[in-house]
C-alpha cells in the first residue's frame, strides 16, 4: 500500500487564536492538503480539496468574510483531478472517496469519480444540509448535493470500520469540529502506522497543549479526539496533523510517497 500527499491551498489566518484557542493575536499560514492511498483493491481519496471555480478565482469564490479572514490561496495544479493526472491515475480507478467533513476546501472535489463509493458519516450528511448559522459560511451544498453513490457510516456503531476487510485502512469516528467528523488510519507496512486527523486537529499545538480550534460544534469531543491522538502516539502512530505548518515541511509530497 502507498499513501500519495497532495497540497490543495494555504490558509493565511490574520489571528492565530482563530486556529488555536488561546494563541497570540498574529498570523500563521496552514496547508491544506489531500491523499491518495494506493490499495490493491483500488485507489481511495482521503478529502478531495477546492472545487475548481474556487482554484480560478478564490477571491470571488468564496464569501467575502472566509476570504478576508484566512486570505486562502488554491492552486490549479493542486485541483484533484489535476493531481491525478500527473500521477497517471484516472478518475474512473477511484474505487472509494472517504470524505473527512463536507467543508469547502475539503469536498470540494467530489462528483469526478463515476465508480467510487463516497464514504461520509451519517450525522455530517445531515449537519451538512442543515448547519448552525456559525458553520453556513462553510458548506457548498453544490459540492455534495450531486447525487453521489454514498456509503454513510453510523457515527460510534461503525466507529473503526475496516474500509476492505483487512486491517489497512480504517475509519475512525471523530466528531467535535463537524457532528460528523471522520479521521483515517493507515496500518502501513514500512512507515508503521499512521493516522491522518483532518480537521480533528488542526496543528501541533492543539494536540501538544490539547488546545481549542476556534471553529468546532462541540468542543468536548474536539479535545476528546486529541487526548486519543496523544494516546496513539505514544503507541507509535504517527499523527498526521490537518493543518500544520510546521510538520508539513517534513511531510513526503507527491511524487514521494508512504508505504
Amino acid at each position: 500500500m502507498k499513501m500519495f500527499v497532495f497540497l490543495a491551498s494555504t490558509i493565511c489566518a490574520a489571528n492565530k487564536a482563530s486556529i488555536v484557542v488561546g494563541s497570540p493575536n498574529q498570523p500563521i499560514e496552514l496547508p491544506t492538503s489531500y491523499f491518495l492511498i494506493e490499495h490493491e483493491k483500488g485507489y481511495v481519496l482521503f478529502d478531495t480539496g477546492h472545487n475548481l471555480d474556487t482554484v480560478k478565482d478564490l477571491q470571488n469564490a468564496v464569501p467575502e468574510i472566509i476570504y478576508n479572514a484566512f486570505r486562502p490561496d488554491a492552486y490549479e495544479e493542486g485541483f484533484v483531478l489535476n493531481a491525478l493526472k500527473k500521477a497517471g491515475v484516472k478518475p474512473e480507478q477511484i474505487t472509494h472517496v472517504v470524505c473527512s467533513h463536507l467543508h469547502f476546501d475539503h469536498c470540494g472535489g467530489m462528483g469526478f469519480f463515476p465508480n467510487a463509493t463516497y464514504v461520509v458519516q451519517k450525522e455530517e450528511l445531515a449537519y451538512a444540509n442543515n448547519p448552525d448559522p456559525f458553520m453556513q459560511l462553510v458548506y457548498y451544498k453544490e459540492d455534495f448535493n450531486k447525487g453521489l453513490n454514498w456509503m454513510v457510516l453510523d457515527g460510534w456503531n461503525d466507529n473503526r470500520y475496516d474500509l476492505f476487510d483487512d486491517g489497512k485502512i480504517i475509519i475512525y469516528f471523530t466528531p467535535g469540529h463537524t457532528p460528523g467528523h471522520q479521521s483515517l488510519l493507515l496500518n502501513m507496512e514500512e512507515s508503521g502506522p499512521m493516522m491522518l486527523t483532518s480537521d480533528a486537529c488542526y496543528t501541533a499545538d492543539n494536540l501538544n497543549e490539547l488546545k481549542l480550534s476556534g471553529l468546532a460544534c462541540d468542543n468536548s469531543a474536539y479535545v476528546k479526539n486529541l487526548k486519543m491522538f496523544q494516546d496513539m502516539r505514544k503507541r507509535g502512530v504517527k499523527i498526521v496533523i490537518g493543518h500544520d505548518p510546521e510538520q508539513w515541511e517534513t511531510t513526503k509530497k507527491f511524487p514521494e510517497f508512504y508505504s
